[in-house]
Protein backbone atom coordinates (compact mmCIF):
# COMPACT_ATOMS: atom_id res chain seq x y z
CA UNK A 1 0.00 0.00 0.00
CA UNK A 2 3.02 2.62 0.48
CA UNK A 3 4.42 1.78 -2.72
CA UNK A 4 0.54 2.74 -4.12
CA UNK A 5 0.58 5.88 -2.25
CA UNK A 6 3.95 6.97 -3.12
CA UNK A 7 2.94 6.46 -7.03
CA UNK A 8 0.22 8.13 -6.63
CA UNK A 9 1.38 11.34 -4.93
CA UNK A 10 4.53 11.39 -7.56
CA UNK A 11 1.63 11.02 -10.04
CA UNK A 12 0.08 13.92 -9.23
CA UNK A 13 3.09 16.69 -8.11
CA UNK A 14 3.99 15.34 -12.06
CA UNK A 15 0.99 15.74 -13.70
CA UNK A 16 0.87 19.25 -11.77
CA UNK A 17 4.16 20.52 -12.23
CA UNK A 18 4.60 19.14 -15.74
CA UNK A 19 1.57 19.77 -17.67
CA UNK A 20 2.02 18.89 -21.39
CA UNK A 21 2.80 21.71 -23.50
CA UNK A 22 4.28 23.73 -20.74
CA UNK A 23 7.54 23.85 -22.20
CA UNK A 24 6.62 24.90 -25.67
CA UNK A 25 4.79 27.60 -23.89
CA UNK A 26 1.18 27.24 -25.77
CA UNK A 27 0.08 23.77 -26.33
CA UNK A 28 -1.65 25.00 -29.04
CA UNK A 29 1.64 26.02 -30.81
CA UNK A 30 1.77 23.90 -34.10
CA UNK A 31 3.70 23.95 -37.90
CA UNK A 32 2.28 22.48 -40.89
CA UNK A 33 3.24 22.56 -44.45
CA UNK A 34 0.08 22.43 -46.68
CA UNK A 35 2.48 20.31 -49.74
CA UNK A 36 2.44 17.14 -47.68
CA UNK A 37 0.82 15.91 -43.75
CA UNK A 38 3.41 15.82 -41.11
CA UNK A 39 4.57 12.41 -41.33
CA UNK A 40 4.25 12.12 -45.37
CA UNK A 41 5.95 12.17 -48.14
CA UNK A 42 7.72 15.69 -49.74
CA UNK A 43 6.85 16.27 -52.87
CA UNK A 44 9.81 16.01 -55.47
CA UNK A 45 9.89 19.87 -56.57
CA UNK A 46 11.21 20.42 -53.44
CA UNK A 47 14.45 18.55 -53.48
CA UNK A 48 17.08 19.20 -55.06
CA UNK A 49 18.21 19.34 -58.81
CA UNK A 50 20.97 16.28 -58.37
CA UNK A 51 17.77 14.32 -56.63
CA UNK A 52 15.21 15.60 -59.06
CA UNK A 53 13.77 18.28 -57.82
CA UNK A 54 13.66 22.73 -58.74
CA UNK A 55 14.89 23.08 -54.67
CA UNK A 56 11.96 24.76 -54.16
CA UNK A 57 11.37 25.64 -50.23
CA UNK A 58 8.09 24.13 -48.97
CA UNK A 59 5.17 26.20 -48.20
CA UNK A 60 5.29 26.07 -44.28
CA UNK A 61 2.22 27.92 -41.71
CA UNK A 62 2.14 28.24 -37.82
CA UNK A 63 -0.17 29.22 -35.07
CA UNK A 64 -0.59 29.22 -31.74
CA UNK A 65 2.72 30.65 -30.06
CA UNK A 66 3.26 32.13 -27.13
CA UNK A 67 2.10 35.61 -26.45
CA UNK A 68 5.38 37.15 -25.89
CA UNK A 69 6.91 35.80 -29.01
CA UNK A 70 9.09 38.95 -30.60
CA UNK A 71 10.36 36.88 -32.84
CA UNK A 72 10.63 33.64 -34.69
CA UNK A 73 13.38 31.33 -36.17
CA UNK A 74 13.07 28.62 -38.48
CA UNK A 75 15.48 25.35 -38.85
CA UNK A 76 15.04 21.53 -41.22
CA UNK A 77 17.44 19.33 -41.07
CA UNK A 78 17.98 15.79 -41.49
CA UNK A 79 18.46 13.28 -38.44
CA UNK A 80 19.37 10.05 -40.38
CA UNK A 81 22.10 8.23 -39.38
CA UNK A 82 23.52 8.47 -42.79
CA UNK A 83 22.80 12.38 -42.46
CA UNK A 84 24.39 12.86 -39.52
CA UNK A 85 21.78 15.74 -38.82
CA UNK A 86 22.78 17.83 -42.20
CA UNK A 87 21.38 21.01 -41.98
CA UNK A 88 18.97 21.79 -45.06
CA UNK A 89 17.76 25.90 -43.94
CA UNK A 90 17.96 27.96 -41.02
CA UNK A 91 16.37 31.42 -40.61
CA UNK A 92 16.62 33.47 -37.93
CA UNK A 93 14.42 37.33 -37.03
CA UNK A 94 11.37 36.27 -38.95
CA UNK A 95 8.64 39.43 -37.68
CA UNK A 96 6.37 37.62 -34.63
CA UNK A 97 3.33 39.40 -37.01
CA UNK A 98 4.78 36.52 -39.83
CA UNK A 99 2.90 33.23 -39.65
CA UNK A 100 3.89 31.51 -43.18
CA UNK A 101 6.49 31.20 -45.76
CA UNK A 102 4.96 30.92 -48.85
CA UNK A 103 6.33 28.20 -51.10
CA UNK A 104 9.76 28.92 -52.76
CA UNK A 105 10.59 31.94 -50.01
CA UNK A 106 14.12 31.19 -49.51
CA UNK A 107 16.18 33.68 -51.06
CA UNK A 108 13.89 36.22 -52.64
CA UNK A 109 10.63 35.88 -50.60
CA UNK A 110 11.95 35.67 -46.55
CA UNK A 111 9.94 38.59 -45.00
CA UNK A 112 12.06 41.57 -44.60
CA UNK A 113 14.10 41.66 -41.25
CA UNK A 114 15.01 37.72 -41.51
CA UNK A 115 18.30 36.14 -42.54
CA UNK A 116 19.24 32.93 -43.84
CA UNK A 117 21.92 31.27 -42.85
CA UNK A 118 24.41 29.08 -44.47
CA UNK A 119 23.33 25.30 -44.28
CA UNK A 120 25.50 22.45 -44.92
CA UNK A 121 25.67 22.92 -48.87
CA UNK A 122 27.36 25.60 -47.95
CA UNK A 123 25.58 28.46 -49.20
CA UNK A 124 22.41 30.73 -47.55
CA UNK A 125 19.25 29.60 -47.70
CA UNK A 126 17.04 26.52 -48.40
CA UNK A 127 18.84 23.47 -49.42
CA UNK A 128 16.26 21.03 -50.18
CA UNK A 129 16.80 16.51 -49.45
CA UNK A 130 19.43 14.97 -51.49
CA UNK A 131 19.61 11.84 -49.59
CA UNK A 132 22.27 9.16 -50.90
CA UNK A 133 20.58 6.72 -53.37
CA UNK A 134 19.99 3.42 -51.53
CA UNK A 135 19.84 4.73 -47.77
CA UNK A 136 16.05 4.45 -47.36
CA UNK A 137 13.68 7.41 -46.12
CA UNK A 138 15.40 10.13 -44.48
CA UNK A 139 13.32 12.38 -41.91
CA UNK A 140 13.42 15.87 -42.86
CA UNK A 141 12.48 17.54 -39.32
CA UNK A 142 11.46 21.67 -40.08
CA UNK A 143 10.67 23.09 -36.64
CA UNK A 144 9.67 26.67 -36.07
CA UNK A 145 11.12 28.64 -32.63
CA UNK A 146 9.25 31.39 -31.19
CA UNK A 147 12.06 33.75 -29.61
CA UNK A 148 11.08 35.93 -26.81
CA UNK A 149 14.33 38.74 -28.43
CA UNK A 150 12.92 40.53 -31.65
CA UNK A 151 16.35 40.34 -33.29
CA UNK A 152 19.48 38.02 -33.29
CA UNK A 153 23.01 38.72 -34.43
CA UNK A 154 24.52 35.68 -36.31
CA UNK A 155 25.84 34.77 -39.46
CA UNK A 156 27.72 32.14 -40.76
CA UNK A 157 27.28 28.22 -40.67
CA UNK A 158 26.10 26.30 -37.78
CA UNK A 159 25.23 22.71 -36.54
CA UNK A 160 21.50 21.88 -35.85
CA UNK A 161 22.84 21.40 -32.11
CA UNK A 162 25.04 24.86 -32.15
CA UNK A 163 21.99 26.95 -33.42
CA UNK A 164 19.53 25.58 -31.12
CA UNK A 165 21.91 25.79 -28.07
CA UNK A 166 22.38 29.45 -29.45
CA UNK A 167 18.40 30.00 -29.56
CA UNK A 168 17.97 28.59 -25.38
CA UNK A 169 18.22 31.64 -23.80
CA UNK A 170 15.75 33.16 -25.82
CA UNK A 171 13.02 30.37 -26.47
CA UNK A 172 9.43 30.30 -25.61
CA UNK A 173 8.71 27.42 -27.15
CA UNK A 174 8.70 25.43 -30.60
CA UNK A 175 6.55 23.57 -33.31
CA UNK A 176 8.05 21.06 -35.37
CA UNK A 177 6.55 18.74 -38.54
CA UNK A 178 8.43 16.12 -40.34
CA UNK A 179 8.19 14.98 -44.10
CA UNK A 180 10.28 11.78 -45.54
CA UNK A 181 12.20 11.42 -49.06
CA UNK A 182 14.42 8.75 -50.43
CA UNK A 183 15.72 7.74 -53.62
Amino acid sequence: MKGWNMKLILGLLLGVFMVPGAFAGSPSFRLWSPAFPDGGRIPVKYVMPGAGGENLSPPLKWEGEPEETKSFALSCYDPHPVARNWVHWLVINIPPSVHALAEGASGKGVPPGAVELVNSFGFAGYGGPQPPPGTGDHPYVFTVYALKVGELDLSGRYSISQFEELLAPYLLGKASTTGYFSR
